[in-house]
């Protein structure tokens, strides 16, 4: 779910928009000023959320990106594999398999409390309590 619109030419730094239907949190924005014979330009550079890739896209300033709905999640560990960990849900207590990022999978252990983004229907483990 989409929750709402922004332009190319408004997207500051640490917001999060798509971009080939991947979130990505705005890094840097340069604008280039509107010219003789058109408009303005824009040259944003990304981090995928999940991935971590970056991405450059110029685009004219008025293109509209979607800005997804990031939900924040508490939950508990209860099993641990390589690349993905059981948890359940603080709140509806529901039990789900997440993949966790790199960046801290040596830290989530049976028991500990995380938090998990839901960004369009994908989870991910980002943080751990």
């Amino acid at each position: 779910m989409v929750l709402r619109l922004t332009t190319a030419h408004s997207s500051k730094p640490g917001t999060v928009i798509l971009i080939d239907d991947q979130a990505a949190t705005v890094k840097s924005n340069d604008i280039s000023k509107t010219g003789k014979h058109g408009a303005s330009k824009c040259r944003i550079e990304a981090i995928e959320i999940f991935s971590g890739k970056k991405k450059v896209i110029a685009v004219p300033g008025d293109t509209k990106f979607e800005v997804p709905m990031i939900d924040k999640r508490k939950a508990q560990v209860l099993s641990v594999s390589e690349n993905t960990s059981s948890v359940m849900d603080l709140e509806s207590f529901e039990t789900i398999d997440i993949p966790v990022v790199e960046d801290i999978k040596g830290q989530v252990a049976v028991e500990k409390q995380v938090e998990y983004w839901d960004v369009e229907g994908k989870k991910m483990i980002m943080r751990v309590f």
